[in-house]
């Protein structure tokens, strides 16, 4: 079959489902993946064929605003995205198209040329009462005349475009069907989640070799991971803290991710139980960690319940905060904010990692996830829909 995968530039809705990608192009399927061309490489290395469409998010960190900031930047991308993926299919069309929550106008195309669609979802999907449990804060949004020339906005392009429900969340949170890349634990009133459109298949790992490598130093008794992810990491005084509160610290090695944009020289002279980097392979470094400072993304997240590695939350935007409280309560991280004193930090970091129970729900959930997720899975559940 010809499988048309959609997503956009970003390792949080890229990293969830490659595996998946990789895996149909094992068993012989010609797959094609949309993204921006910065995603190229790494599209090609799973064997999938690229199409490129310019991307019009912002790159890095330029991500200033608040929500309805941030949501009128995906209407316009999604906006500028549905032309190009038209020109880039139509002599090409494929036998079905997967895509990205924020891929929504493969949904469109998928409706048009009457070929099935399925949603992978790189986070929580909507269940039996969200639009209820939501309505407070759209309208405060609408309230505002920004958020209502959003919602007027995007309600007059679907129009346009000829979808015939012009809810915008109708549009971009319920599909025909879906494949839900998350834990089942990390999704809100799961029991109330529509089991005939959505399937959870995740987390999904492969060895991510190309993301390079990293070993545990051999002195190091404990490891401690902070990333603030791939976005908002512009921290400098956040990480200057770090490194004061867990510099020094007995029988723990610490590695610090400070994004693109953070001079190193910022944060002052290092200890020699803390390391630096710009970039780190995650996941490579959770399977040898014993903690995990993280924001929060769903990405993040996952990895560390994957790892079994227990955490300190410090979210910032989206559905961070939503993780983060998801974390605390499934027992197996404590929550934090970047305006923390280092006195606080390692107070509350040496309160997490001598909590018994802690570790205990850190281990259980691991391996819990270990034993019923795969690529494989997934795979099948696309191929049945297509069939």
């Amino acid at each position: 079959m010809h499988i048309a995968m959609v997503s956009i530039p970003f390792p949080g809705h890229v990293n969830p489902s490659i595996e998946v990608i990789r895996e149909l192009v094992a068993r012989g399927h010609r797959v094609t993946y949309a993204n921006d061309p910065s995603w190229r490489d790494q599209v090609e290395a799973t064997g999938a064929e690229f199409k490129g469409y310019r991307s019009t998010l912002p790159k890095d960190d330029d991500w200033a605003g608040d929500t309805i900031d941030h949501l009128t930047l995906f209407l316009d991308d999604a906006i500028a995205m549905l032309p190009q993926l038209r020109e880039a299919y139509q002599n090409d069309e494929p036998d079905i198209f997967l895509y990205d929550i924020a891929g929504a106008p493969a949904r469109v195309l998928a409706a048009e040329w009457g070929v099935p669609a399925i949603q992978l979802s790189p986070t929580f999907v909507v269940w039996d009462g969200y639009e209820q449990e939501m309505a407070p804060m759209v309208e405060q949004m609408r309230a505002d005349p920004r958020g209502a020339d959003y919602y007027d906005r995007f309600g007059r392009w679907l129009s346009e475009i000829g979808v015939r429900n012009t809810d915008s969340t109708a549009f971009m949170a319920h599909p025909d069907h879906g494949i839900v890349l998350i834990p089942e634990a990390m999704q809100p009133s799961a029991g109330k989640v529509d089991r005939e459109v959505f399937t959870f298949a995740g987390p999904i790992f492969g060895d991510r070799a190309d993301q390079g490598d990293w070993t545990r130093p051999p002195a190091a008794e404990n490891v401690l991971l902070v990333s603030l992810g791939s976005t908002f990491t512009d921290h400098p005084e956040f990480y200057r803290r770090c490194v004061e509160a867990f510099g020094g610290l007995p029988d723990w090695h610490t590695v610090l991710q400070i994004g693109k944009n953070v001079d190193e020289a910022a944060l002052g002279v290092l200890p020699p139980n803390v390391e630096v980097h710009r970039w780190v392979p995650q996941l490579r470094i959770l399977s040898q960690a014993d903690a995990f400072l993280t924001h929060g993304g769903m990405g993040g997240a996952v990895e560390g319940l994957f790892s079994g590695t227990p955490m300190l939350v410090a979210p910032q935007a989206a559905d961070q905060f939503g993780n983060a409280d998801r974390l605390v309560e499934l027992g197996v991280a404590h929550r934090i904010d970047t305006e923390i004193s280092a006195v606080d930090l390692r107070k509350i970091f040496q309160a997490l990692i001598t909590d018994p129970a802690v570790r205990r729900a850190s281990t259980e959930i691991s391996t819990e996830l270990h034993r019923r997720s795969g690529a494989g899975y997934a795979a099948t559940l696309i191929e049945n829909a297509a069939a």
